[in-house]
């Protein structure tokens, strides 16, 4: 996946769902209840237990559930590295991590870093962040964002934390290119035990709310 086409995805489905769960039963079962409910860009974390081999499967079985995997909270160089080795198509970052972009740009794969301030924004398109993850985006709200694109025009925002079915709208209409869905989508509990067609169901009601 190029960064063209992960920019294309995200503005198209206008979300991506990130999943913290303390297990996962079946990373491809997961991905295909997301891609079936509309959300076909899924970040794993390192912060799951086994998350390369969970990216593996997903990634292996791709052709199958349509979903475009990658792995988030990427923290360095060698995680980076790692997470493409195991078929990651995208990195995500909490903040700004220019080890993690340079292994990235080098493997021509796509990256999110975080940022918050408007120096820290700069500073992720500087290392070529392709969508910049605002991060925690529930501390300033959406109003944050549109201030942010007049000092940056035609930037792509991804605000992530905070973000539920209730807000998501409002983030998009502020003029972010997607929003991150998490909890409210992917409920550890729903993921650690199988309930895909709970998710399926919460994916698609989040994504009627994109409209």
């Amino acid at each position: 996946m190029t960064p063209e086409q992960f920019l294309q995805q995200l503005e198209t489905d206008r979300t991506l769902a990130v999943v913290r769960a303390p297990s996962i039963t079946d990373a491809a079962d997961l991905c295909r209840a997301l891609a079936d409910g509309g959300i076909r860009s899924v970040e794993l974390t390192f912060t799951t237990p086994d998350a390369l081999k969970h990216v593996k499967r997903a990634a292996e079985t791709a052709a199958d559930h349509g979903a475009a995997v990658g792995i988030g909270t990427v923290m360095t160089g060698d995680q980076a590295r790692a997470a493409i080795d195991a078929g990651a198509q995208f990195l995500v970052t909490p903040g700004l991590r220019p080890e993690v972009a340079a292994v990235a740009v080098a493997a021509g794969i796509p990256f999110s870093l975080g940022a918050m301030t408007p120096t820290e924004v700069a500073q992720a398109l500087d290392l070529g962040s392709a969508a910049v993850k605002i991060f925690p985006a529930r501390q300033l709200g959406p109003a944050y964002l549109k201030d942010l694109q007049g000092p940056y025009p035609g930037i792509r925002l991804l605000p992530s934390g905070g973000i539920d079915a209730s807000n998501a709208k409002s983030y998009l209409d502020a003029g972010a290119a997607a929003v991150c869905c998490g909890t409210s989508v992917v409920p550890p509990a729903a993921v650690a035990a199988g309930d895909w067609a709970d998710i399926a169901a919460r994916a698609a009601a989040f994504t009627s709310t994109l409209k």
